[in-house]
């Protein structure tokens, strides 16, 4: 069983990944800024309040730790629109950084469909309405992708599709060839679920994924 760091634990994909690695049987260490209102409660979970931008934080965070997940989201609003942001990539950069040099080597980041190599496969529609929504955030994804693909650490880049909050299913795929790769929906708790399972599988390192139902 290993120790898992979770950055972005307190909702959406981190928090359904608590779950799943705690009844996997894995320690579960999250950090979050409210990580405190984690409404789940484990002798395995360490709840560890802090920021994710703040690299004291995370290299304590990281302490006698094994696997990273990170999830990191920004809320929705009219911000994500009209301004760029940097948020992906400053946090991405940090903790590559912490954990090359504590030698914690295995970090699996969510991004999603639309990032890297991904971005205009979605038909015309949601390629459309991406560009409009969430452009500016993706440009900050694809920084991000770049960053840990660059980096020397053991990593699996996951592209969700569409997320709901629908049950696990475990009917989803794990798409790695370009050709297969389109728009549809996941619910988190099935994203969560393939998160947990590359903590002891090789079968996607330095692979990008895009997960669908």
């Amino acid at each position: 069983m290993a120790i898992l760091l979770i950055i972005g634990a307190s909702r959406g994909i981190g928090l359904e990944t608590v779950r799943a690695a705690l009844a996997a049987g894995h320690s579960v260490r999250a950090l979050a800024r409210s990580a405190r209102r984690i409404p789940v409660d484990h002798p395995k979970l360490e709840k560890m309040p802090g920021d994710a931008l703040e690299m004291a934080t995370v290299k304590r965070a990281l302490t006698g730790v094994d696997v990273v997940t990170q999830s990191l989201g920004v809320s929705a609003g009219p911000e994500i629109i009209l301004k760029p942001t940097r948020f992906f990539s400053k946090a991405t950069r940090l903790l590559v950084t912490a954990m090359e040099e504590g030698q914690v080597k295995r970090l699996i980041s969510v991004t999603g469909f639309g990032a890297g190599d991904s971005r205009g496969r979605g038909g015309f529609l949601y390629n459309a309405t991406f560009h409009l929504l969430l452009g500016r955030v993706y440009d900050d994804k694809d920084v991000q992708e770049r960053i840990i693909r660059s980096s020397k650490l053991d990593w699996v880049i996951v592209r969700p599709v569409i997320l709901t909050d629908g049950p696990k299913t475990n009917a989803y795929r794990a798409l790695v060839d370009p050709r297969d790769w389109t728009c549809g929906f996941i619910s988190r708790a099935d994203v969560s679920d393939f998160l947990v399972k590359q903590i002891n599988s090789d079968a996607f390192l330095h692979k990008t994924p895009v997960l669908t139902s």
